[in-house]
């Protein structure tokens, strides 16, 4: 009877044991030429930053790092107190790589299925980004030359092919529900996407899903874009203007305004400073018939600023807090990129969403020459 309690009981042990072996984990073999006996640091991006998940020292340029993920995830592979790094999605598998470290971002990654078929998505743009490279070199050169007209006309080229690769993104999201990848395909559109979209996209992923801190970000921030949906009663703040007195979003409605664009943008941004020749046309053309901005600065310094105000000859009012992306407003507005912006009624019920070029210029002709 002993023996046999003793027999039962190593094949406990054994099973307990073989159990365990099995558990997944993640496994990276990696090489990084060029590289001392550096260290290499694999972190994840949180809200704010990075956070590391591991560190290991080279060792002739060799390393290896195991672990535990929930879920596969996107994760940067960098070596310590260098800019940059390999971004690539990791799971529980054995994961090669192999990198240089002068340029440690192209490095290439093998092990990873979820890496494959990111891969395979990117690789699914290279005709239409090809295209748009051609595209843009076209609108560039007629920007230098000062040709407005042409490089107004080929800006709807590279809107149409934008376009075209967005409803690609969709496309994919729609046949690929259960992918590890589609949440990060929904962030690349999120830019773009009204509350209902987004709540149309993210209702089309599995369940399996939901854990995906992507995932859980995106309904989040539905949830504060659904606050800001055209239609709704735009939420009221204040902020300083350049003199430093405070001005309140709703002091700039009613009177005069039948519409006010508020207006995301900072001096640092390139695309906004594109953009404003275009929000200064519109405000000329239509100033007098009840059109007004009210400019909220992501800036993150007085002087950077104000300098933009006046080199872009922006001459309505400006706000700020000075607090790059803590800014409160654009927080409270869902923003997540810019320039953005919210067109609104003289009640201060939003129209409009992320109008820009000649969409913002129909739009307010839409609507004023009706009243």
């Amino acid at each position: 009877m002993n023996q046999m309690k003793k027999t039962i009981l190593l094949l406990l042990v054994v099973a307990v044991a073989a159990s365990c072996a099995k558990d997944p984990k993640f496994r990276i073999t990696g090489t990084i030429d060029g590289a001392g006996n550096e260290t290499v640091i694999l972190q994840k991006r949180i809200p704010g930053g990075y956070e590391v998940m591991d560190s290991v020292a080279l060792e002739n340029g060799a390393f290896t790092m195991e672990g535990v993920v929930p879920y596969p995830q996107m994760v940067n592979l960098a070596i310590k107190g260098k800019r940059g790094g390999l971004n690539f999605y990791i799971e529980n598998s054995d994961i090669t790589i192999h990198a240089h470290a002068d340029s440690i971002y192209t490095g290439s990654v093998s092990g990873s299925a979820a890496q494959a078929e990111f891969d395979s998505y990117k690789a699914m743009f290279d005709e239409t980004n090809a295209e748009m490279m051609k595209v843009y070199d076209r609108y560039r050169a007629a920007r230098m030359e000062g040709n407005e007209e042409l490089a107004s006309s080929i800006e709807k080229e590279l809107e149409e092919i934008d376009n075209r690769q967005n409803t690609m993104r969709k496309e994919f999201i729609a046949n690929n529900p259960s992918s590890y990848v589609a949440p990060a395909v929904i962030s690349e559109l999120a830019y773009y996407l009204e509350a209902s979209e987004l709540e149309d996209l993210l209702g089309k992923l599995d369940t399996t899903l939901n854990q995906v801190q992507t995932v859980v970000t995106l309904k989040e921030r539905l949830v504060h874009l659904k606050a800001v949906a055209t239609g709704q009663k735009a939420p009221d703040f204040t902020l300083n203007d350049v003199d430093g007195n405070p001005v309140s979003l709703y002091s700039k409605l009613g009177g005069d305004t039948k519409l006010l664009l508020v207006d995301f943008w900072a001096a640092w941004c390139g695309p906004c400073r594109q953009e404003n020749p275009n929000v200064v046309k519109v405000w000329n053309d239509y100033n007098k018939k009840g059109f007004d901005v009210f400019g909220v600065s992501l800036d993150r310094t007085k002087e950077d600023w104000v300098k933009a105000i006046e080199d872009d000859k922006l001459t309505w009012t400006h706000v700020s807090d000075l607090k790059f992306w803590d800014c409160e407003p654009a927080k409270l507005y869902a923003v997540s990129a810019i320039p953005s912006n919210f067109l609104l009624d003289g009640e201060g019920i939003i129209v409009g969403h992320n109008l820009r070029g000649d969409a913002l210029a129909e739009k307010v002709k839409e609507i004023l020459d009706t009243k």
